[in-house]
């Protein structure tokens, strides 16, 4: 969906200009930081909830949604992104919204994607492990076929079901190890959910070659992303705003060159942030802490990634160059291979040179 309106408008910015977003909404980008079920679009949610009406309070109108979508702090959040996996009840609805977000991402030039999914919430709803890999697969070599988009997967435990989740997820992913799973996360509630008690999944799914990308210091502090660094592995940082109020943590990622997955929008939507204005974007970068830009769940916060990158742009001062730099550091930080990034590399500085003044 598009951040216009349709589901409200997410936080207030200041415009960037017409030009500006007009350079961003053909930009070649990359997005590494986006949930699978929280991208269902509106359309897709009230379709589904139609069909469970009655066993859900998920509304059947997407114009309602937009209220639904009002949350009140972390913990209402999560409580409403379950109420949405919950709608997720076959492998069909699967496939279809894991094709359907793929069609999404590449209308906005997003060439590649790391998809965060978490496969424990619809193996626990009744549907196979097999049958749940198999429809995300089939999704992902018909979006590549008919959008040209890579998809990748992030299989991701959800904190709040704690230790038999990470079983079955780690099982998931090294038994079955579907072809584009490239990646083991830690998703959910960080309050009352110690990154340490699943240290010895993510030592399993590292040695298996999976990369280790653990949510952190979106809603907690500083030692969340101690934490996830020091039990985890942690190669990324999903969120981790909250490094902006530790020093020594900021130099750890900046020499260790450990970037943040950052999601402006959503860190005000889920009030981890009281407002755009206060966002630490500014001081993360400032510190020289290398930041992707992402979007989380776009629909529930109503933005996209061509959004977060206005906003980015506001934050940070940053004109045609500095987006398109922006563009660039997803690519290196993503975890393709070498020779696909020095494609979209490519695709990026051919955009920028042939876009008038975007090179002064």
């Amino acid at each position: 969906m598009s951040g216009d309106g349709e589901l409200g408008s997410g936080p207030d910015i200041d415009p960037v200009g017409a030009d500006l977003e007009r350079f961003i909404a053909g930009l070649p980008k990359v997005e590494l930081h986006v949930h699978h079920v929280g991208s269902a679009s509106p359309q897709t949610v009230a379709r589904l909830a139609a069909r469970h009406e009655g066993s859900t309070p998920v509304p059947a109108d997407p114009e309602r949604l937009a209220d639904y979508f009002q949350f009140t702090d972390f913990a209402h959040f999560v409580e409403v992104y379950l109420s949405v996996v919950d709608l997720i009840r076959d492998a069909d609805d699967v496939a279809t919204l894991t094709y359907d977000i793929a069609a999404e991402l590449a209308a906005q030039q997003v060439r590649y994607a790391e998809l965060t999914v978490t496969p424990y919430s619809s193996i626990v709803r009744g549907i196979p492990a097999e049958a749940f890999c198999e429809a995300i697969e089939d999704a992902r070599v018909r979006a590549a076929r008919d959008h040209g988009i890579q998809l990748r997967w992030c299989f991701d435990i959800p904190g709040e079901a704690g230790l038999p989740s990470a079983d079955v997820t780690l099982d998931t992913a090294c038994r079955i190890r579907p072809h584009g799973l490239i990646s083991f996360g830690l998703g959910g509630p960080e309050v009352g959910v110690p990154r340490a008690q699943f240290a010895p999944h993510f030592a399993a799914a590292r040695a298996e070659g999976l990369r280790s990308v653990p949510h952190a210091g979106e809603s907690t502090g500083p030692q969340t992303v101690w934490d996830a660094l020091n039990h985890l592995g942690a190669e990324r940082i999903g969120h981790g705003i909250a490094s902006a109020r530790d020093e020594s943590l900021l130099v750890h990622l900046r020499e260790h060159d450990i970037a943040l997955e950052v999601c402006p929008t959503s860190n005000v939507c889920t009030r981890s942030v009281p407002s755009l204005a206060e966002h630490p974007l500014p001081a993360l970068v400032a510190a020289g802490v290398p930041v992707v830009i992402n979007t989380d769940d776009p629909p529930m916060f109503s933005t996209t990634l061509n959004r977060e990158y206005a906003v980015a742009a506001q934050l940070l001062g940053l004109d045609h160059r500095g987006v398109a730099e922006l563009a660039r550091q997803g690519v290196r930080y993503s975890f393709l291979d070498e020779a696909s990034k020095a494609k979209i590399l490519a695709e990026i500085d051919a955009y920028v040179a042939a876009w008038p003044d975007a090179t002064r």
